[in-house]
């Protein structure tokens, strides 16, 4: 198999057009936290809920896991590591009052296009897909740096969120090889095209809810 399709390339090519004009085109700052009134906005409670009661956030760190599973067995754990290490790196910025433009267009396309790559079953050599990962991550992270709370517990919140993170990802990528060993090839291909076109869907949704 080759390691991308010339499909492939000209499918993440647009992809990756889309999410460059979407970074220019959008302001930085749109994304509202409800965790702040639902828990205090501190503490680890609050970090940990914090990216399960943000659809955007939810479903994108379930699909680093499902393409996780349907890259070769070093993505396993390399894409669903990725992740919450640049997501960290993205809240440091985001704490230490860093403008980065087009932080809700990143996230809102991270749906889109994760949504996507699952749907084709879009196999990039492992650099790529980190690197598309990566970029994804500091996203998200900025976005809940911005929120994190500047108090004393500011790292207990940050442990919350990157532990949820982390049971996104896994729960995703375990799902995923569970699905593709009971079942049959094509039928779990099925699924995963399912999945990933109501990933892409919702990914729709937000881009469009921004213009």
């Amino acid at each position: 198999m080759k390691s991308i399709t010339v499909k492939s390339r000209h499918l993440l090519s647009l992809l990756s057009l889309l999410s460059a004009t979407m970074l220019v085109a959008t302001p930085a700052f749109a994304h509202v936290s409800v965790m702040h009134s639902v828990a205090g906005g501190s503490g680890f409670l609050a970090g940990f809920l914090h990216p399960l009661m943000g659809t955007d956030h939810l479903l994108a760190m379930l699909a680093v896991g499902i393409w996780a599973a349907q890259h070769q067995r070093p993505a396993y754990w390399l894409l669903p590591l990725a992740f919450p290490l640049m997501m960290t790196a993205g809240a440091a910025l985001g704490m230490s009052g860093v403008i980065l433009p087009g932080v809700e267009a990143g996230i809102a396309a991270s749906v889109l296009i994760l949504g996507l790559l699952i749907a084709g079953a879009v196999k990039l050599p492992l650099a790529a897909s980190t690197a598309l990962i990566a970029v994804f991550a500091v996203a998200h992270g900025y976005a809940h740096g911005v929120e994190m709370p500047v108090d004393g517990k500011a790292l207990a919140f940050g442990a919350g969120f990157v532990a949820a993170t982390a049971l996104l990802h896994l729960s995703g990528l375990f799902a995923t090889i569970t699905t593709n060993h009971l079942l049959s090839t094509k039928i779990s291909a099925k699924l995963n095209r399912i999945a990933g076109a109501g990933i892409a869907l919702s990914g729709l949704f937000f881009v469009s809810a921004m213009a």
